[in-house]
C-alpha cells in the first residue's frame, strides 16, 4: 500500500514537472517578445548584474563561463582525470605523491648527469618549489569559508525561526544521504563539474531557465503552504498552548 502511494506521489510530481515544461515551452513559441521582456524585468533572485560579474568578473568567472575555452577544458580533463585515477583506478594519494616525487628526481638525475657529460653548469637543473603565499592564501579562503559556515549553523539553531532550522536540517539530512551513495571525493567532483557547465549553460539559456525555475518554485511555494498550514500551524499552536498551561 505504502508503495503505491509513493509511486502516485512520484508519478504526480514527475506530471507536473513535465506539465510546467511544456507549458512554459508553448508559451515561449507562442508569445517570444513578451517572455524576453518579462524575462529581462523579472530575473531570479532579483538579480541586476551579469553572471560573470556576479563570479567576480575576474580569472575565476572567466574560467567558469568558458571565456578561454583551452583553459577552462584543460581544468575540467585535468580534474577529470584526477577522480579517474583515485575512483575508478583505486590508487591512493600516498601512491601518487610519491610516483610523482620519483619522476622529479628521476628527471633531475638524468638532467644533472647529462650537463656534466655536456660541460654545462649542473644549476640549470629545474627545480620544484611552491610559493608560501600559495599556502597562506588557500589556508586563509579555507578557514573564512568554514567559519561563515559554522556560523550560519549556530545561527540558525539560536534565532528560535523554526521554518528555516527545518530547511537546514533538512539540507544536512539530504547531504548525509548523498553520502551514503558516494564518496567525499566524488561529490567534490560533481560539484566541480556543476561549477564549470551549469553557469555557462544558464548565461546562455537565462531567459529560458528564469521563466520556467519562477513556474517551479510557484509550485513549490503553494504545496509548502498548505504543509504550513496544516503541519506547522499546528505545531505553533501547540507550542503557545503549553506556554499558557506553564
Amino acid at each position: 500500500m505504502s508503495k503505491n502511494m509513493m509511486e502516485n506521489a512520484a508519478e504526480n510530481l514527475i506530471s507536473n514537472i513535465v506539465e510546467t515544461v511544456s507549458d512554459a515551452i508553448q508559451h515561449q513559441t507562442s508569445k517570444p517578445e513578451q517572455n524576453r521582456t518579462s524575462a529581462r524585468v523579472k530575473r531570479l533572485f532579483g538579480r541586476q548584474e551579469t553572471i560573470h560579474r556576479i563570479f567576480g568578473g575576474g580569472q575565476s568567472a572567466d574560467l567558469l563561463l568558458w571565456r578561454n575555452k583551452k583553459i577552462s577544458s584543460s581544468v575540467l580533463t585535468g580534474a577529470t582525470a584526477i577522480w579517474v585515477l583515485f575512483e575508478w583506478l583505486n590508487y591512493h594519494f600516498l601512491t601518487m605523491f610519491a610516483f610523482a616525487l620519483f619522476v622529479i628526481m628521476l628527471v633531475q638525475f638524468g638532467w644533472s648527469n647529462i650537463s656534466i657529460v655536456l660541460n654545462r653548469s649542473t644549476t640549470q637543473v629545474p627545480r620544484v618549489a611552491i610559493p608560501q603565499d600559495v599556502f597562506v592564501n588557500v589556508a586563509t579562503s579555507l578557514g573564512a569559508q568554514i567559519n561563515q559556515f559554522l556560523n550560519y549553523i549556530q545561527d540558525v539553531a539560536c534565532e528560535r525561526n523554526l521554518r528555516q532550522f527545518l530547511v537546514v536540517t533538512a539540507s544536512l539530512w539530504a547531504a548525509a544521504i548523498v553520502g551514503t551513495w558516494c564518496n567525499f571525493l566524488t561529490v567534490i567532483y560533481v560539484g566541480f563539474v556543476c561549477a564549470h557547465t551549469l553557469p555557462v549553460l544558464y548565461e546562455k539559456y537565462e531567459d529560458e531557465i528564469d521563466e520556467f525555475l519562477y513556474k517551479l518554485l510557484g509550485q513549490v511555494q503553494d504545496r509548502y503552504s498548505k504543509v504550513d498550514v496544516s503541519v506547522l500551524g499546528k505545531l505553533s499552536k501547540g507550542n503557545l498552548k503549553s506556554k499558557k498551561d506553564d
